[in-house]
Formats: C-alpha cells, sequence, structure tokens
C-alpha cells in the first residue's frame, strides 16, 4: 500500500488538478503550481486515486475545451461497414463521422470517469453517437461495457481513500481560525448546549435503534451492542484524525484554503 500523503502533498495535489481540469495540459498545470510535471507523473504511478482524479480532470477539460469539428475525423479513415444489400465493404469515413480514434477517445474517458455523457463530449460527439455505434457493433459494445466497469472499480476506490482522514479533503475548517461566537444570553447558550450535549460527547444513540415503547431484552441488548460498536468506530476514526493531524504538523502549506465564515452574529436565528 502506498504510502498517504502528507497535508501540504494533498493541498498541491488539489491545487495542480483544478488547473489540470482548467486547461487540460499537464506540464501547464504543473507549472501553474509551481512544480515540475515529473513530481505528479511519479505520485500519479504510486496512488490509484490520484492516477484516477487525474484522469478524470482530463476528461473534464477536454469536454470543456473539445468542439466538433472535420478536424475530429480524416476522410481516409477506414471503416467496415454493413450495406443495404447485406454486403461487408470498407469505406472512407465522411467528414464529421465518428472514427476509431474518436471512439477510442471516448473510450479511454468513459474508463476514468463511468460517464457517458461526459466522456462523449471529451470525443467531440454526442452521447448518442456511441450509442448507435455499440447497438451496430459488438465489438464496441464488449469494450464500451468493460471500459465501464473499469470507470466503476476505479471511482469506488477513489470514494474510499476520500474517506480517510489522510486524505484533507474536509478539514480545511480545523485549520482556520475559529469564527468569534455571536452574541447570546446565558438562557440560549445552556440551551444550544443541552441539545447538543449528547453530540458533542458522543454519547448519542445511532438512529436505527433508538429506544421505542415495549422494546424487549433482545432488542435492548442489540441495541448496546450496536452502540459499543459504534464507539469503538469513532475510537478508531479518532486515532486516524489524529495520526493525519501528526503528520500535517510544520509550516502552513502554500495551498492551504482560507475558510470564509460570514459574521454569525448577523445570521438571522429561526424563531
Amino acid at each position: 500500500m502506498p504510502r498517504p500523503f502528507t497535508r501540504a502533498q494533498a493541498l498541491e495535489n488539489r491545487a495542480f488538478l483544478a488547473a489540470l481540469r482548467r486547461t487540460g495540459n499537464v506540464r501547464e498545470a504543473a507549472r501553474m503550481v509551481g512544480a515540475h510535471r515529473a513530481k505528479f507523473t511519479r505520485r500519479r504511478a504510486k496512488h490509484p486515486a490520484f492516477a484516477t482524479a487525474w484522469d478524470a480532470a482530463l476528461v473534464v477539460a477536454h469536454a470543456a475545451l473539445s468542439k466538433p469539428s472535420p478536424a475530429h475525423t480524416t476522410a481516409n479513415a477506414p471503416r467496415i461497414i454493413r450495406t443495404r444489400s447485406g454486403r461487408l465493404q470498407v469505406r472512407r469515413v465522411p467528414n464529421g463521422r465518428l472514427t476509431t480514434e474518436r471512439a477510442q477517445v471516448f473510450l479511454a474517458a468513459l474508463g476514468a470517469t463511468a460517464n457517458v455523457r461526459l466522456s462523449a463530449a471529451a470525443a467531440g460527439f454526442s452521447h448518442s453517437a456511441f450509442y448507435a455505434r455499440a447497438h451496430a457493433d459488438p465489438g464496441f459494445a464488449r469494450e464500451m461495457r468493460l471500459a465501464l466497469r473499469q470507470g466503476h472499480e476505479r471511482l469506488q476506490w477513489a470514494l474510499i481513500a476520500s474517506w480517510s482522514p489522510l486524505s484533507y479533503e474536509d478539514d480545511a475548517w480545523r485549520h482556520n481560525d475559529p469564527p468569534a461566537i455571536p452574541p447570546m444570553t446565558a438562557d440560549q447558550a445552556l440551551m444550544l448546549l443541552a441539545i447538543r450535549q449528547k453530540i458533542a460527547c458522543e454519547a448519542d444513540e445511532p438512529a436505527h435503534i433508538k429506544r421505542r415503547r415495549g422494546e424487549s431484552t433482545d432488542a435492548h441488548s442489540f441495541r448496546l451492542t450496536a452502540m459499543y460498536q459504534q464507539r469503538l468506530a469513532r475510537d478508531r476514526e479518532a486515532a486516524d484524525i489524529a495520526e493525519a493531524e501528526r503528520q500535517a504538523r510544520g509550516a502552513r502549506p502554500r495551498f492551504e484554503v482560507d475558510v470564509v465564515v460570514p459574521d454569525l452574529a448577523q445570521v438571522a436565528r429561526r424563531p
């Protein structure tokens, strides 16, 4: 298993991927964040989740930048077709028609995103053109199915990796100074403490096993067991977060995100 990114590396990767989504050019995106392309290439080779995000960023960029044009097809590109009489012929693909080259671009994008419409846009054609090709060509239908399966598996692994505290995906708020507490009376403060006490102290029951009227002994035992298991899971999560914080200690990363919170005193409370 590859060593997780440090928080500074995770923020740098996020800035690189944002630049890659805008430009579609790996070298230019690396230059925009002040690094060499080889740095991110090495990270891509070691981290499958980062490689998936890289490919998805390229697909998004190509979908935004590409437009259907005659340059997408060549008049001399051969293709085997079946005529109305049933005979097979090799014909040149007219300008503006789907070619094998564009189909491969579509399949590569589909293997990275599992999104048919986005992949079709990256290839410069409508999604209906590729569905029609799959309907007429069993070989292309097979490759499209395999690309969808690969894209689905890669997205699953990327999603699982993003859940880890070491991904540093949602922790920007913890690395900024907390906003000022809005003015409130003592009664309001005590009420908020009473309402949120269980959640803050992690003593709340799981929603699906809250005590019900007429609860049996077996149900009560199951509820206590589930609460104990949830406590163990939260302890493991706290240990993971502490480890992520330990690795992130040091100077403020270059690509740190500043979380801007409005003045809470100006936020209207519901009665």
